[in-house]
């Protein structure tokens, strides 16, 4: 790791061990907030942002930072996703943190012209820590890994319906479930990325797709030799948070096939 991982991974230890796991199986009622339906901030969330912030903004004063947390209180923060920034998610997981339960994580990104060049994950619990720079691979704990399928038939799948509407909820269990094994998502990006890399899972579809949710996660997949893409086979942008629809595989054959039948539900 060169010296910004490691201050990257320093901020993110020092934010679990000061703010989040304080918190953890310990929040009050008022410390849980639904800022919209099934989407929770709790008061972990919003003082871990500051402190990432700050310590984002002492390392490299010249980005702009895109929090999620301040992002939603002032959505105009939303257009720095088209130059150079980094993107915050103090605690992704939420529901899973507010619910007593893993798994939950730290994302930071920092994205150039829309396009994410770094990205770091960690796991407030377990205190994995991933990593990427744009073409130069992925790491876990410091170690250079390479995504492998799960090997099984059929293949595991990880699709979450929750933000789908009732039609096309309908057609994905009808046409793509049968083809797959499904297994639940851990609402939570900083889980399922590492999954679909480390040979648990071997594909994803995720309907919503927030820069600060997925901007770390598809360059690490991708560093990783897996692939995540839009369904046309676009690049994800940073600063295209607001369309849906993004695949993930453990190998671009895996990607090939869950696209091509999703293209059939357009």
């Amino acid at each position: 790791m060169n010296a910004l991982d490691l201050a990257i991974k320093k901020l993110m230890q020092d934010a679990t061990r000061d703010l989040i796991l304080p918190r953890y199986r310990n929040l009050a009622a008022g410390e849980i907030i639904e800022k919209a339906a099934d989407d929770l901030v709790t008061v972990a969330d919003r003082e871990a942002e500051a402190m990432l912030a700050e310590g984002l903004a002492a390392i490299d004063p010249s980005l702009a930072i895109v929090g999620e947390e301040a992002a939603h209180a002032d959505p105009a923060l939303l257009d720095r996703l088209a130059g150079d920034c980094w993107i915050i998610d103090p605690i992704d997981g939420t529901h899973n943190f507010a619910q007593g339960q893993p798994p939950f994580g730290i994302l930071i990104a920092r994205a150039e012209g829309g396009l994410c060049q770094s990205g770091w994950i960690y796991d407030c619990l377990t205190g994995r820590f991933c990593l990427a720079h744009r073409g130069a691979g992925a790491f876990v704990d410091g170690e250079r890994i390479r995504a492998r399928t799960t090997g099984q038939q059929p293949p595991v799948a990880a699709i979450s319906v929750i933000f789908l509407d009732e039609a096309r909820r309908k057609a994905m269990k009808r046409h793509i479930a049968p083809h797959y094994s499904l297994v639940d998502t851990p609402r939570c990006a900083a889980e399922q990325y590492p999954r679909l890399a480390l040979g648990e899972n071997d594909v994803s579809f995720f309907e919503r797709t927030l820069a600060w949710d997925h901007a770390a996660g598809t360059l690490w997949l991708n560093e990783a030799g897996g692939e995540i893409a839009r369904g046309d086979g676009r690049p994800y942008r940073v600063d295209e948070w607001d369309q849906p629809g993004l695949i993930g595989a453990a190998s671009p054959a895996l990607w090939d096939d869950l696209a091509e039948r999703l293209a059939t539900l357009s």
